[in-house]
């Protein structure tokens, strides 16, 4: 099968137009190495066990001698010899010219504690799942950088992917590995697959601590449970019966897995700091994790549409964030005690951003919009009472939907289905 081209190859352009060596990170299973041997003539792969022990020898004893092959070179699984990374920072520091020379791919699972970091040596680069843009499964054509750029670029047009689709590819997920899976049935164990190495073996080896399956599984079901909320600790250990203390060791072992990805929240000064919610959204770096977590199938899913709900907004941020990846995305929420929400606050490096709903249905884009439109009415009436520091008002307000067209509302709300967008 063909490489498929991912949207973070233009991120890695970018940083390797500056850098002699990048760094790919990222959940197991998104496609890292893959991505990384499209781009390197040297592929040397510390997992290849015909080759292991003598690579394993010479970056113990003599790690420069490995940095001598046709450039760019790949390292799988380097942190199985950490001293690869001081000779290629050395190399870095010796010859800053050499661009684009190095790839470092390794196990989210293996963390390692460098003497020297590699900052302005080694670039770093976040890789997430497979989009539904790059599953081919959107059809790309709204473009949320050239809606960002020109609103005034935007077509009305229809989704060509089925509800039952929509749902399943949230059971799935954005693994590279269900490209090669022979049924759709196959497909699902994938996702299956990573939840129960996740709890059986990653957890034990990200640092060296022996932890528990069983608590592990429960963490997740908990915060699969309260996917996309503000559920407090409280809630969470109400749910699994554990300890403060271990809650907050297991769930920060699961964001060195890059398993666990909570969104923080937007406090603008649109309302006094009392209004404001500022607790964490639970989320997960892709939904399917959640869904294997619970237990459920897409057929479970077709019965609930309230689970369904909160798992459609995590499938949604996961593709904002990779869409967003090369404006330099951010990703926050706004609640207030008013009962004001914004589900989605997507800011760009440059200062530009969106506010953004999920709606399943066409029945709540009404509700949905009336949010937007307030929240855009407090920044302009906080600028109107301050003269001083201003806010921006949002560049963008959007409705992103499971329904079947994307069209602008006469109060400037975009309604764009989650299969018709891309970067």
């Amino acid at each position: 099968m063909n490489y498929k081209k991912r949207l973070i190859d233009k991120v890695i352009d970018l940083k390797m137009d500056a850098f002699c060596a990048v760094n790919i990170v990222g959940p197991k299973g998104c496609g890292k190495t893959e991505t990384a041997k499209q781009r390197c003539k040297t592929k040397i792969l510390f997992e290849d066990e015909d080759n292991r022990e003598n690579y394993i020898k010479i970056a113990n004893n003599k790690p420069s001698y490995l940095l001598e092959g046709e450039k760019p070179i790949l390292f799988d699984e380097w942190q199985d010899a950490p001293k690869i990374w001081g000779a290629i920072r050395t190399f870095c520091d010796n010859n800053p010219e050499k661009l684009n020379s190095f790839y470092l791919t390794g196990s989210s699972s293996k963390k390692i504690i460098l003497s020297h970091t590699g900052t302005l040596r080694i670039a770093e680069v976040k890789m997430y799942p497979m989009s539904l843009y790059e599953t081919e499964e959107s059809t790309g054509e709204i473009s949320l950088t050239k809606l960002f750029d020109n609103s005034k670029s935007f077509k009305e047009c229809k989704s060509k992917l089925s509800f039952d689709s929509l749902i399943f590819a949230i059971c799935r997920g954005g693994w590279p590995r269900y490209l090669y899976a022979k049924t759709k049935k196959s497909q699902l164990t994938i996702a299956e697959e990573l939840f129960n190495q996740t709890c059986k073996n990653d957890i034990n080896h990200i640092d060296g601590i022996t932890r528990n399956e069983e608590i592990t599984r429960n963490v997740l079901k908990s915060y699969s449970r309260n996917i996309c909320t503000i559920a407090s600790t409280s809630t969470l250990l109400k749910d699994i019966k554990i300890s403060e203390t271990t809650l907050t060791d297991y769930i920060s072992a699961l964001k060195k897995l890059y398993i666990i990805e909570d969104i923080d929240s937007w406090n603008p000064s649109i309302r006094s700091k009392t209004a404001i919610r500022s607790n964490i959204k639970r989320n997960l770096i892709d939904p399917s994790i959640g869904i294997k977590a619970l237990g459920i199938s897409p057929e479970y899913l077709k019965k609930d549409f309230k689970t369904l709900g909160f798992f459609f907004e995590s499938l949604c941020i996961r593709d904002l964030k990779i869409y967003s990846s090369s404006l330099g995305g951010r990703i926050s929420y706004y609640r207030d005690r008013y009962g004001l929400e914004c589900d989605c606050v997507l800011h760009l490096e440059d200062g530009r951003y969106a506010l953004i709903e999920f709606k399943l249905g066409e029945n709540e884009i009404e509700e949905g919009a009336k949010h937007l439109c307030k929240i855009e009415e407090l920044v302009k009436q906080y600028n109107l009472k301050n003269d001083g520091s201003l806010l921006r008002e949002p560049d963008l307000k959007i409705i992103i939907t499971a329904s079947d067209f994307a069209y602008k509302r006469d109060d400037g709300v975009f309604i764009i289905p989650i299969s018709c967008l891309k970067e």
